[in-house]
């Protein structure tokens, strides 16, 4: 008996329901609830998600713990709490870089964890991210110039919160902003609470619940059609004080030769 089987089972007699009042209350025929009982059926993603709501439990321990009477839930925003990751492959199984356009990015809330969903979205892959998993995020706004908008970003996946190094850049997914581009201000184990900081200093930091946050990814690259511009050309003021600089340079050293 697989372990969604035993949940569903344990779960529905712990409500105190038989298996017709229990499809009833969810919304499926009985005999599903039986093959799904005695592991002759696996239940679709949607209604995974729909069972883990009724039950009030994640849909990771639904899926991936067996919850009897000693089992209790992992606590919310335990940074060290395995989450699900849908990810795709080649035909050299290869892990793909899944893209996610910010016109899609209202969309990946909701489908970030569902294998359908990941599938569906455009994928590339690069030789030189070969180890760990990757996403690319397209993002939007000007807060974190000089990074522009419509700059891709390429992030590998971080399983462990425990591991934000503070000052660094991530795409953070979370309910209540959505997918954006910042720094962190903070180690997570450090409060339940993540800042985020924009590099552009017109936009206040803001702080994000850990509880909201559903996936967090490492800057480790970008795409951008803004190429750099050229360095300006120097100006009489700039090569003055370079010669001052170099003046107070060559003194000091004259004066610590001597002594």
């Amino acid at each position: 008996m697989s372990i969604i089987s035993q949940n569903i089972k344990f779960l529905r007699k712990k409500k105190g329901l038989t298996q017709q009042a229990f499809a009833d209350e969810v919304g499926i025929k009985r005999s599903l609830v039986g093959a799904y009982e005695e592991d002759r059926a696996d239940p679709k993603y949607g209604l995974l998600k729909k069972l883990a709501l009724y039950f009030d439990v994640s849909l990771d321990d639904f899926i991936n713990e067996t919850i009897d009477a000693n089992w209790a839930p992992k606590p919310k925003g335990d940074p060290n709490n395995l989450r699900i990751l849908s990810i795709t492959v080649d035909k050299e199984d290869n892990e793909n870089i899944e893209m996610v356009p910010v016109k899609a990015s209202a969309g990946y809330l909701n489908g970030y964890a569902d294998p359908q969903y990941v599938a569906q979205l455009p994928k590339f892959y690069l030789p030189m991210f070969k180890q760990g998993t990757y996403r690319a995020f397209e993002i939007s706004g000007d807060s974190m110039l000089p990074l522009q908008s419509g700059s891709i970003i390429i992030g590998e996946y971080l399983e462990r919160w425990s591991d934000i190094k503070p000052g660094d850049t991530y795409v953070v997914v979370s309910k209540s902003e959505g997918v954006v581009y910042k720094r962190i201000g903070n180690k997570f184990k450090d409060s339940k609470k993540l800042k985020l900081v924009s590099d552009n200093p017109v936009y206040d930091p803001y702080e994000v619940s850990g509880e909201d946050v559903l996936e967090i990814w490492k800057a480790k690259g970008y795409f951008s059609t803004h190429l750099p511009e050229p360095a300006p050309e120097p100006t009489m003021e700039s090569l003055t004080g370079m010669m001052a600089q170099m003046q107070r340079s060559i003194a000091d050293l004259q004066k610590n030769s001597n002594n």
